[in-house]
Parts: structure tokens; C-alpha cells; sequence
């Protein structure tokens, strides 16, 4: 059988394979294998999030419950314990993120392509793939770009999507899986910075400004909630970036797509975990305890330091108040800005730009309990190629490292059984 990508999900599927005893080609049309996982956390590699199945789905906006029974199989516990078994010691860290103790993402690629290596997986790099071959209603394998064929009883296609195009994903898959008759769903960016139209974001007034653990609603142009998102942003000279922002890109996307290039607005909560009452009581108390001082400097301890000019300016209090001045409708007003400081949201960066493809091969098409293609006999998908994915978190890689290794060991098993066929006519 033939694997085609080194990334997390086709390494994952090649020790799947050979464990099932199957012989394994591996195809990567690069110089290396695992690009993508060696960049993934910053260079650390949050590897999978330790939560259980129903929570993972719950952070994986796309198509998530297609997953259930790969994450089943081989979700969360199951990567950790591959993991270790190879040697690598791991932690964790907040919300049930996985890392190398080593906080080196090279430590779990080397683990995992040494392992792809002992199990006897013939590695092929610098091999880039022109197309899949099919006959009678089933793939024979593929040609090579210098025009090698390469026989094959099963084929997992793990290339990836387009997203991060410099660690070799290219979008190459989908057109394979269009002659196959598959339907590619519209690509999008995901886990990508949000652009914002507004004079201070055009200005830099507040670029390079993170705000910890806030959280961000986006709502539809009838002021509907879309989705709230808790966690850390970062103002750009474009718009915002941030763990929170990134997870609202896939429902920015999304809502463009069906409403077209609409502007949408996003609020920031600066103090979630305050109601509007309790905030109106402690800047109210904060300006009180010095009457003679300006108002938008008893804020400092409570606000970040260069908002506090745009959210008095938006509330419509004199920047020169004092405490002994600061009326409870202006308190108000303030209180209204810092629970709902607005964003006007035009979109995302490219999908060149972005973490995560959204969109792909739909899973309409395929097995969930396989990975195999419904349309056609012995085609496998693993990874971002299919329309699924997840927020930031450890979630993209657990879903790469579940799927590929399901796809893998089903492929395993119709590769062996054709071979045996085979063997016995």
C-alpha cells in the first residue's frame, strides 16, 4: 500500500499500516518529512489536548462529530500513550494541552519517524505525486511527476489542505479526489488572524497590545451572537491575533461565506468574569478613593493602560475628568465599552496565511469508521485533505494523528486482504 505525505497524519498511518503488517510505501513530495509538525506550538508541538471525546468535538468546529469514532479509537489517551512507548516524556499544561517535556517539536517528529523507519516503511522523499490511477471502480495506485507508475492495493491520500503552503501543503489532494468523484467543499481559511476596519487599528494606536483572558462575541450584521470565545488576543496593524481571535476566524469565514463579504462586528469583554455591576462598582470605587486624580488614571491598575483613551472616547467621557467629576451615566457608559468594546471584523487574512484549511474533501463521502472513500474502493483520506478541523489547542493535531492512524490500519486491512486474494487464485 502506498501512503502519500509525510506529515503528522500520513506517519501516523504508515505505523498503523506496518503494524498491521502491511508492506508500506511512503511518498512525500518534499525534502523532509513532518514540516508541518515541527513548526506546530510555536516549535514545542502541542500534540493532543487531554480531554475527553465529547469535549474535543465540542473544539472542533469542523465537522466534529464525523470524528467521534476515530477519536474512539485512537483519540487523546492513545497518542499519549504512542508517544510515550516511543520515549518521549510529555506534560501538561492549561486547558489539557500536551507538550514534549523537551519543549522541542522536533523531539516528537524524530520519535515518530525513527518509529516509521524501525517498523520497515520504505520512505520515498523528493517524490511529488502527479495523479492517482482508478480502474473498474477502484485506485490501482498513482503516477509519480517524472512518470514512475507505482502499483498500489490501497492508497492514503494525507497531504493536507493549503493552508501554511511553505511546510508543503498545496492543495494537491483535492484534485485527485475530484477525479475520484469526490466533492470538494469551498475552502476557507481557518485559525487565522482577524482584519479590522477602524481609524485606531489603521492608526497602530494599539499594535502589539495583548489583552489576557478576555473574551470575544462575534455577531451577525442583525445583531445576532454568533459565537463567544474566551482566552488571549493580540491587536495588529491589521486587526486582531490571538488564540480567542483565531478560534472566531472559522465562524468569521463561514458567516462571509454564506452572507458574502459582509462586514461583521466583534466585542471584547475585558472583565468577563465581572458582571456589569460589579465593573460599575469597582471603577466607580476606583475613581471615588482619589477624587482630584484624572479618571484615566485611577483605571490603570483595572485596564490596559493605552485602551483607556478609545474606551473613554467610546463611553463619551472627557479624557481631563476627575474622580470628584465622573458622573454615574458616564460610569455607565464606561462600564457598556469595557463589557462590549466594538470591532468592525472585514474578515482574514488569506488562507496562505492561515494555520488551518477549512473545507476539503466532504465527509459526506467518506467512512467514518474507515476513512475510506465511499465512491471508490481502496482510496483512503487522512487529515486536513477532508473537510474537518479544530480550533488551536492540540485539537488539528490529535484530529491528523486519530484519523491517519484509522486510515492506515483500514487500509492495512484491505491491502492485505487483496493480497491474499491474490495469492490464492
Amino acid at each position: 500500500m502506498v501512503v502519500i505525505g509525510g506529515g503528522p497524519a500520513g506517519l501516523m498511518a504508515c505505523v498503523a499500516a506496518a503494524r498491521a503488517g502491511a508492506r508500506v510505501l511512503l511518498l512525500e513530495k518534499g525534502p523532509r518529512l513532518a514540516r508541518k509538525l515541527i513548526v506546530s506550538g510555536g516549535g514545542r508541538c502541542n500534540l493532543t489536548n487531554r480531554k475527553p471525546v465529547q469535549e474535543l468535538i465540542q473544539h472542533i468546529p469542523g465537522n466534529g462529530r464525523f470524528l467521534i469514532r476515530a477519536l474512539q479509537e485512537f483519540g487523546s489517551e492513545e497518542i499519549i500513550a504512542f508517544f510515550e512507548g516511543l520515549g518521549v516524556r510529555l506534560k501538561e499544561e492549561d486547558n489539557g494541552r500536551i507538550f514534549p517535556v523537551s519543549d522541542r517539536a522536533a523531539t516528537v517528529a524524530e520519535a515518530l519517524i525513527r518509529h516509521v523507519r524501525e517498523l520497515g516503511v520504505t520512505i520515498r522523499l523528493n517524490t511529488p505525486v502527479a495523479r492517482l490511477t482508478y480502474a473498474n471502480g477502484r485506485c490501482t495506485g498513482c503516477i509519480l511527476a517524472s512518470g514512475e507508475a507505482v502499483p498500489a492495493r490501497a492508497v492514503v491520500v494525507a497531504v493536507g489542505g493549503c493552508a501554511a503552503p511553505e511546510t508543503g501543503s498545496t492543495g494537491d489532494g483535492y484534485a485527485w479526489a475530484r477525479d475520484a468523484g469526490h466533492t470538494i467543499t469551498p475552502l476557507y481559511p481557518a485559525e487565522v488572524p482577524l482584519t479590522a476596519d477602524e481609524p485606531w487599528v489603521r492608526e497602530r494606536t494599539l499594535q502589539g497590545l495583548a489583552l489576557r483572558d478576555v473574551a470575544l462575541t462575534l455577531w451577525d450584521p442583525r445583531g445576532k451572537r454568533i459565537t463567544t470565545q474566551r482566552g488571549d488576543a493580540l491587536f495588529t496593524h491589521f486587526g486582531l491575533s490571538g488564540p480567542a481571535a483565531l478560534r472566531i476566524s472559522h465562524y468569521v469565514s463561514v458567516t462571509r461565506l454564506k452572507l458574502g463579504d459582509v462586514p461583521l462586528t466583534l466585542t471584547i469583554d475585558l472583565l468577563p468574569d465581572w458582571s456589569p455591576e460589579r465593573a460599575g462598582r469597582e471603577i466607580q470605587g476606583l475613581a471615588a478613593a482619589e477624587p482630584r486624580r484624572l479618571v484615566k488614571n485611577a483605571l490603570r491598575p483595572l485596564l490596559p493602560d493605552r485602551m483607556i483613551p478609545l474606551l473613554l472616547t467610546r463611553a463619551g467621557v472627557p479624557p481631563e475628568v476627575t474622580g470628584s467629576h465622573f458622573s454615574r451615566a458616564q460610569c455607565e457608559a464606561l462600564v457598556r465599552a469595557v463589557k462590549a468594546f466594538p470591532v468592525t471584523i472585514t474578515g482574514t487574512l488569506s488562507l496562505r496565511k492561515a494555520f488551518v484549511t477549512g473545507g476539503g474533501v466532504s465527509v459526506k463521502e467518506i467512512d467514518p469508521r474507515t476513512m475510506a472513500s465511499r465512491l471508490v474502493r481502496g482510496l483512503f483520506f487522512a487529515g486536513e485533505v477532508m473537510d474537518v478541523h479544530g480550533h488551536t489547542g492540540g485539537y488539528n493535531i490529535t484530529i491528523a494523528f486519530s484519523t491517519g492512524y484509522v486510515a492506515g490500519r483500514s487500509a492495512a486491512a484491505l491491502a492485505l486482504e487483496e493480497r491474499e486474494k491474490g495469492e490464492n487464485q
